[in-house]
């Protein structure tokens, strides 16, 4: 096997980033430096490090859907101290999420320990749509709608448009669903902010084809055969 397919099916990072990886220097083959890219191991006999960290391919895949809730983070640790999405999950193996969701939004997450699972989901050329239900003070105008589906201008710089949908108004909140194809970081928080609105509640309710269905905050459960073949054969 190729050393940055191994790496990448490892979950250490995509394959192209697994190169850059190589090419610093960190990575050890058998106790050696190596940096030639392209090089085949023996995933079965020889020992690979990153970082002296031992890296193994998992002994089985596993593919959760976590409904995550605010005031979690999505990283392994946090230097803060904040609690982490891998809190919520019983799994002895080393999983990491498709993606990620900030400290204050909640929703569907994906998380597994197959790199090339995950490469192929998070890859821009799929533009798997991701929707979101967003909770926001005050009764929102069409004109201000329109000017999000467009795209909105931040910092000088055009957004992605969006598909924006809205969905109801009571007790002072407007509920509208966001549908984006890119995952720019905090894209819908700022693309709201750019109209002068504040978010009260952020929540991401689809992937693709996998919706986040009737779990609870801080539930999970392995993703069906069907909802794999909706992530993976999407086009």
């Amino acid at each position: 096997m190729r050393l940055n397919k191994f790496l990448s099916n490892s979950g250490v990072a995509s394959r192209r980033k697994c190169d850059d990886i190589i090419l610093s220097g960190v990575v050890k083959v058998n106790g050696k430096v190596v940096k030639e890219l392209g090089l085949n191991i023996n995933e079965k006999k020889d020992k690979i490090t990153v970082e002296d960290r031992v890296i193994t391919l998992p002994s089985s895949f596993v593919y959760i859907k976590l409904n995550k809730p605010k005031g979690y983070t999505c990283s392994a640790s946090d230097e803060k101290g904040r609690k982490t999405i891998y809190d919520l999950v019983q799994c002895d193996e080393r999983l990491f999420s498709i993606g990620r969701l900030d400290y204050d939004t909640e929703g569907l997450i994906i998380l597994t320990n197959d790199g090339d699972f995950a490469n192929r989901v998070a890859h821009p050329k799929y533009l798997l749509e991701k929707e979101y239900r967003v909770t926001i003070e005050g009764e929102i105008k069409e004109s201000e709608l329109a000017v999000l589906r467009k795209g909105v201008v931040v910092n000088g710089e055009r957004m992605p448009s969006a598909k924006v949908e809205w969905l109801s108004y009571e007790n002072g909140y407007t509920k509208i669903s966001v549908i984006i194809d890119e995952g720019q970081n905090r894209q819908i928080r700022r693309m709201i902010e750019a109209i002068g609105r504040e978010i009260k509640l952020l929540k991401r309710v689809r992937i693709g084809g996998v919706k986040l269905g009737g779990l609870k905050r801080g539930e999970y459960r392995d993703l069906t055969e069907d909802e794999l073949n909706l992530l993976v054969r999407a086009k």
